[in-house]
């Protein structure tokens, strides 16, 4: 369920180049269908519509993640904006020390260090490209997004209760942008509706169910294969060019990502073999 979400994920910035609107106007329509989808989807399993503040907050999480990546992709290259919002394991150990009180460790910090280095060189060709908004704003969604992995975390939370909110706040702000659009072609609308029944409402409806079974170390692991296909996605289809240091930043924070994953998974393992010569 995970790894299908991440597909269904990654099919976002082909679809939202293809749409001639701006970010809120594509955000709010693909996610008003979204709220139609999760909808029925909580009548059919019988699931209760729960709100408290924590539920809110992660409904504001998935808001801003939502709506800043849109942002992002129109102001940026696809590969910046979905690279630079797969930093969110990085802020994801942040909030932990912050708020949960968790203290990180040595590989942990470790893992930081790569992400931002990768980071530095997405910038670079940015610089160039006149871009450097678009990915302070991509980098901003990455924030929110370790939000949406700590939903969880917080006490008597709902994560899909949470992706119902979240979508319904996208929609009610993003749907006075796109009244004020003039140009609605064909392909335009069905790149909306496939971004609204896949890449939000079935692809999170698939991660909430996926994480009640799935450790969540696992799960980033597995997110891994969204910024792999996403900018590959554009640039066969609408031959978007990727600049050389992007290349190479997007490689390192994927790497290092994945890279500090696998050390965690590993981990426990070590730590059970020597419980057992104990």
């Amino acid at each position: 369920m995970v790894a299908i979400s991440a597909v269904l994920y990654s099919i976002g910035g082909l679809c939202m180049k293809v749409i001639p609107w701006s970010g809120m106007s594509i955000n709010g329509g693909r996610t008003a269908i979204a709220v139609v989808v999760v909808g029925l989807y909580l009548l059919i399993i019988k699931h209760p519509v729960r709100l408290n503040r924590w539920i809110f907050l992660g409904a504001l999480c998935i808001f801003g993640a939502h709506a800043l990546y849109a942002i992002a992709n129109k102001m940026t290259t696809a590969a910046n904006a979905i690279i630079l919002q797969f930093t969110a394991p990085v802020f994801v150990l942040l909030f932990s020390a912050l708020f949960l009180h968790k203290r990180p460790g040595k590989v942990d910090y470790i893992a930081c260090a790569v992400v931002f280095g990768g980071i530095i060189f997405c910038f670079v060709d940015s610089l160039e490209m006149g871009n450097t908004l678009g990915d302070l704003v991509a980098l901003l969604s990455g924030v929110a997004y370790a939000g949406v992995f700590l939903m969880r975390e917080m006490p008597d939370s709902d994560a899909i209760s949470s992706v119902f909110w979240g979508d319904l706040i996208c929609a009610v702000t993003g749907l006075p942008f796109l009244f004020q659009e003039t140009q609605f072609p064909r392909e335009a609308i069905i790149s909306l509706v496939v971004l609204g029944v896949f890449q939000v409402a079935l692809a999170y409806i698939l991660l909430t169910a996926g994480l009640a079974v799935t450790p969540p170390v696992t799960a980033c692991l597995i997110s891994g294969i969204e910024p792999i296909l996403n900018p590959i996605l554009v640039a066969l289809f609408y031959r978007e060019t990727v600049g050389p240091y992007a290349l190479v930043g997007a490689a390192i924070v994927i790497i290092g990502v994945v890279g500090y994953n696998l050390m965690q998974i590993r981990q426990p393992h070590s730590e059970e073999k020597g419980e057992l010569a104990k």
